[in-house]
């Protein structure tokens, strides 16, 4: 099972990587402070209230940045909290703090896959309502949420990964 998630990821990691073409996509949602562009085709669903995006891609010449899971854990000693919403509050505070080191914010990332231990409605619920206060703007990165029974370390509740899309500075 772990062989099949890694190799899908991996391709899809590569199809991402692999398929923007300048003339591909027209711009349907652009901000001056970002270049992340969002699609939700409208002959699917809204995926707004849920905290996702259909699809994300970006437009232009940059580098990607590929950001291990990052887990609940708080400060340098790694502390595990044995509530889910503050594991999720740290995750994404974790997530910032290493998008912060390229200089990027959480507009930048383009797509995110999210590992919950024991998934259930409560925890979509949290999940989706960090997202909203983390994704002010209510523009979300694409999204996959994958339900786990156990992450590496015994007490960890979530883990999220994610890939960001940072413009190249003009010399």
């Amino acid at each position: 099972m772990k062989r099949i998630i890694f190799s899908l990821s991996a391709f899809c990691l590569g199809c991402l990587a692999f398929s923007q073409h300048k003339d591909q996509n027209k711009i349907m949602n652009k901000t001056d402070t970002s270049s992340v562009i969002n699609k939700n085709p409208k002959s699917l669903f809204d995926p707004t209230p849920f905290a996702f995006s259909h699809a994300t891609s970006h437009e232009g010449e940059g580098q990607y940045v590929f950001i291990s899971g990052q887990s609940g854990g708080e400060d340098l000693k790694h502390h595990l909290s044995g509530d889910f919403r503050t594991q999720v509050q740290w995750s994404l505070k974790n997530l910032e703090t290493v998008l912060s080191e390229y200089g990027l914010g959480v507009n930048d990332v383009l797509k995110i896959t999210i590992l919950i231990v024991d998934h259930d409605q409560e925890k979509l619920k949290i999940w989706t309502e960090e997202m909203h206060k983390t994704w002010k703007n209510h523009t979300f990165p694409a999204s996959t949420l994958i339900p786990v029974p156990k992450l590496a370390l015994d007490d960890m509740q979530i883990e999220v990964d994610a890939v960001a899309f940072s413009k190249k500075k003009i010399h």
